[in-house]
């Protein structure tokens, strides 16, 4: 698990990286050289490689992984985040999630969200005192700032955000 978490950090911070020239940074790869016949039927590879064009990408969602991960991520944030608890088993979370994630990408950054699986991480779920699923909190500066049980609607959740990017 470790391993895995290692893992997706360095390759959010290389994903996220601000491109060097423009809106397209070009990755050049040899692997992706096409090779050219010669009048011998010798294959020679051009020496100039492709270049393959990418987008910054960064996600404003992301899954805890453990306590130590909660504490970095959410708690020593610089900006805001807002955490839904959830469960796999819980019908009102698997509606609630997606309509979340949209109101939060629609933020262009300002706030993130993190999810935790309630079953998976039952210490947090204990330690922020969540009796029932879906429980979304709105953390700044590591403080919880303001609480919800239960669904909302894109409105209600846009006005829950803007309260919290202030």
């Amino acid at each position: 698990m470790a391993q895995r978490l290692l893992l997706r950090r360095f390759l959010a911070s290389v994903i996220c990286r601000e491109p060097s020239q423009s809106r397209w940074a070009p990755r050049a790869s040899r692997a992706l050289q096409t090779p050219q016949h010669s009048p011998n039927n010798l294959t020679v590879t051009p020496s100039q490689a492709r270049s393959i064009y990418t987008t910054r990408v960064c996600t404003t969602t992301f899954n805890i992984q453990d306590g130590p991960d909660f504490q970095d991520r959410v708690v020593n944030s610089e900006t805001p985040v807002v955490v839904d608890f959830h469960a796999q088993w819980c019908g009102p979370c698997k509606i609630l999630g997606p309509r979340l994630e949209k109101v939060v990408a629609k933020q262009h950054g300002k706030v993130v969200m993190a999810k935790v699986d309630i079953d998976d991480h039952t210490d947090l779920a204990i330690e922020y005192e969540v009796s029932a699923v879906p429980t979304v909190l709105a953390i700044k500066n590591g403080d919880v700032v303001d609480k919800f049980v239960g669904i909302k609607d894109e409105d209600q959740l846009e006005a829950f955000l803007k309260k919290l990017i202030g």
